[in-house]
């Protein structure tokens, strides 16, 4: 059975965005000369597998492109979709196809897009549908504590770069109970160590 996996870079206090809500430091950019959230996509000489344009060191590229191979389908939350301006109408992966989770209509969808208004639960079994047996990727802090609450998440990414970003949007929303976690591997590389959790149920 397909697996659940939520992956993102995150500082390591735990933000996923800069503080002003305008954008200008959305996912941690205009941070003046500190590293934000996302520079080691480009910071090093081996080209991603996967995805065209991303030059990663190499132990980056080992693990980012293992678990970006491993996804079938993508699912966002409405905030994720509307800050990265609907992916271009398409996918935030370049072969999965994304599922946006809202309870309100989202209008311009487009190619192979999906809506599911009926809560994440749902939008994971369509994804399962949809993935034909690959695993599923979950994107954004809020729909990744839903699928948490939810129990539905398998693994958790987190793409650790070191800064503190003192505020904007956390990753992780408040949880009823505690959940146990099972590190899976911890690679270090330059910009950013990655952790790669089993959740535990």
């Amino acid at each position: 059975m397909s697996k659940v996996i939520c992956a993102h870079a995150v500082s390591v206090d735990g933000f996923i965005s800069g503080r002003t809500p305008d954008g200008q430091e959305e996912f941690g950019r205009g941070l003046g000369d500190a590293p934000t959230l996302f520079d080691w996509y480009f910071a090093g000489d081996t080209p991603s597998r996967v995805f065209d344009g991303f030059k990663l060191s190499e132990p980056s590229a080992r693990l980012f492109d293992g678990l970006a191979g491993r996804l079938g389908a993508v699912v966002a939350g409405r905030t994720t979709y509307e800050h990265s301006s609907g992916f271009g109408s398409g996918s935030p992966h370049p072969t999965a196809p994304l599922i946006v989770v809202s309870n309100r209509p989202v209008d311009d969808l487009a190619g192979s897009q999906t809506h599911v208004s009926t809560g994440v639960a749902d939008a994971i079994a369509a994804a399962r549908t949809t993935a034909a047996g690959q695993d599923i990727g979950v994107m954004g802090g809020e729909l990744a504590t839903e699928a948490l609450k939810a129990g539905l998440v398998d693994e958790l990414v987190l793409h650790q770069v070191p800064i503190l970003l003192g505020g904007g949007r956390p990753f992780f929303h408040a949880l009823p109970e505690h959940v146990s976690l099972r590190l899976i591997q911890a690679v270090a590389a330059p910009g950013v160590t990655h952790l790669h959790y089993e959740v535990l149920r």
